[in-house]
């Protein structure tokens, strides 16, 4: 029998669902092995209730230099590169992520929900005045995540090229171990500099925040400047690619898109949208990695200790047995935040409150400002992210 290969590639006249074959292996079984691109194996959990009971399970762990952990290039080996703490373990990871926790707390989200409203009013009232077609990604979906997060942990937007431009090695699988290795070094010198900047003037932000941790001696400036990089580098990729692919996906679904505009001005109609925009499109696509440190029986099936294990969340999403009809776009689907879009357990995702509320009041805004809003050119041109850990599009020629 044929392993099957993982990530998958998705068909071209269904850009918006799961590889093919991978979801083919949904059917088969919970838990299957296949082979990662470097030749190695690992467990594919295929289903949501496994998937849910492992992203739980303290015998998994989350670190890269753990033997086994199911890496397709081996940057993390060795130690030489240093870690996120979403990258670590318990107790650890807890330690640090806490230090981060209270920004993201749902009261300080809403509390910028006015100034993410005006950033989205401004860019629109931009794109209104300037020439057309335009592409949505440069023009309006890249700025609005990167503008928040700038503000939020005090990085001078100024430089947004090139943050932007060394996160699209980061997040790209065609490039080599030492691209991606070089630009995540300049993104950790980059914040490492600006760290030292706040170390002399600091001022009411997060990474500012951090400094304070550092003078007292609870943080290690290098494990500030990593979680600097985490923070800038997934504060504004998965936002700006959920901005466009899903307004592609609205478009392509323009029953949808009407339901949506005609009711922008109903919170709870619009929060289920993104909601269900979350779990249809689930746009991190090479599932979340593990190694289990014990022996594991789930499924019928033992996972060994040192085995890798991938939880292909976005197969998870469109796992029929939790959500009828998956691979319909709903926007009125019903318990839609038993998604796993976020992860699940200790390591869900920490910036969810900021991504949904971003997501909000821009698909509350777009397109009602923008009534008449269509693509520029047509489906079969798009050029999607098949190449990226993160999906999306990397143009998108709209106009009006």
């Amino acid at each position: 029998m044929t392993v099957p290969t993982f990530p998958g590639v998705r068909a071209e006249k269904c850009p918006f669902d799961p590889p093919p074959d991978i979801r083919s292996l949904q059917e088969e079984a919970p838990l299957i092995r296949v082979q990662l691109r470097n030749g190695t194996a690992a467990w594919l959990v295929t289903r949501y209730a496994e998937q849910k009971a492992l992203l739980a399970d303290p015998r998994l762990s989350s670190d890269p230099r753990r033997p086994g952990y199911p890496m397709d290039d081996p940057i993390m080996r060795g130690g030489e590169a240093p870690v996120s703490f979403i990258l670590m373990d318990d107790p650890e990871h807890r330690r640090l992520r806490q230090m981060v926790t209270a920004p993201f707390m749902i009261k300080r989200i809403e509390a910028m929900r006015p100034g993410v409203q005006r950033i989205v009013d401004e860019l629109i009232d931009e794109l209104l005045a300037g020439p057309k077609p335009v592409d949505l990604v440069q023009a309006f979906a890249l700025p609005v995540p990167s503008l928040v997060i700038c503000q939020l942990l005090g990085v001078p937007y100024a430089d947004h090229d090139f943050f932007q431009e060394n996160s699209k090695v980061l997040i790209n699988m065609n490039v080599t171990a030492e691209e991606r290795m070089t630009a995540g070094g300049r993104l950790f010198q980059y914040l490492d500099d600006l760290l030292g900047e706040k170390l002399e003037t600091p001022g009411d932000d997060l990474l500012s925040g951090l400094v304070g941790r550092i003078r007292s001696g609870e943080l290690a400036r290098s494990d500030a400047a990593q979680t600097g990089v985490l923070m800038l580098l997934a504060g504004h990729e998965t936002t700006a690619n959920m901005i466009a692919l899903g307004t592609l996906a609205l478009l392509a679904h323009p029953d949808q898109l009407a339901l949506l505009r005609s009711s922008s001005d109903d919170p709870a109609l619009v929060a289920s949208a993104v909601e269900e925009l979350l779990r249809y499109l689930h746009i991190t696509h090479n599932g979340r990695r593990r190694v289990a440190v014990e022996d594991i029986d789930i499924a019928g099936e033992t996972i060994r200790a040192g085995e890798g294990v991938i939880m292909a969340n976005d197969i998870g999403n469109r796992d029929p047995a939790v959500f009828a009809d998956p691979d319909a776009l709903d926007l009125r689907r019903p318990g839609l935040h038993r998604h796993v879009a976020f992860g699940f357990g200790v390591h869900q995702c920490l910036g969810q409150p900021l991504a949904r509320m971003e997501l909000q009041v821009v698909y509350s805004t777009l397109y009602r400002r923008v009534p008449t809003l269509a693509l520029a050119t047509t489906m079969d041109k798009i050029p999607f992210k098949h190449d990226g850990s993160v999906y999306g599009v990397y143009e998108l020629p709209v106009t009006w």
